[in-house]
């Protein structure tokens, strides 16, 4: 049987990485898809929820972080896993507090134009890019927990 950490463990795990893939590779597109003619809603509604998912997996690397040591001690040092969701949970960080907020201020900038019809459209579009490549390794890295993570 399950110890109430361990049952937490994999509840943060499917949590954050679940939504890693849901909201970046489902809901962002649905929202852009259904949202053609507003591009600047879309955006804001996107933005949103990868702030949340953002702090989801902030939380929930920390709690997976200290739980591994916990569990381990100073053998987590040797596992795989914990690289991983120490590498994403920098990722995560770096997304969030550095990336984000250079992309939110250009946004400002070019108000009240959208700024993909502004003079910031190439720094945006550069930054959105960056963004998307540091969140498609996250969310790489996340299949890697998951099958590194199988029954245990």
């Amino acid at each position: 049987m399950k110890s109430l950490p361990d049952i937490l463990a994999q509840i943060a795990v499917t949590l954050w990485i679940g939504g890693l893939w849901a909201i970046g590779y489902l809901v962002a597109p649905a929202l852009f898809s259904a949202l053609p003619d507003d591009r600047m809603l879309a955006g804001v509604l996107a933005g949103r929820m990868f702030t949340l998912i953002a702090y989801v997996g902030m939380a929930c690397g920390i709690y997976l972080l200290i739980y591994r040591f916990v569990r381990f001690g100073t053998a987590a040092f040797k596992q795989g896993v914990l690289w991983i969701l120490l590498a994403m949970l920098i990722l995560t960080a770096a997304g969030h507090f550095g990336i984000q907020p250079v992309m939110v201020a250009l946004k400002s900038q070019a108000l009240p134009a959208d700024v993909m019809h502004s003079v910031f459209k190439d720094r945006f579009a550069t930054w959105h890019g960056v963004s998307s490549v540091v969140y498609l390794i996250e969310s790489l890295l996340g299949v890697g927990v998951v099958l590194l993570n199988r029954g245990k």
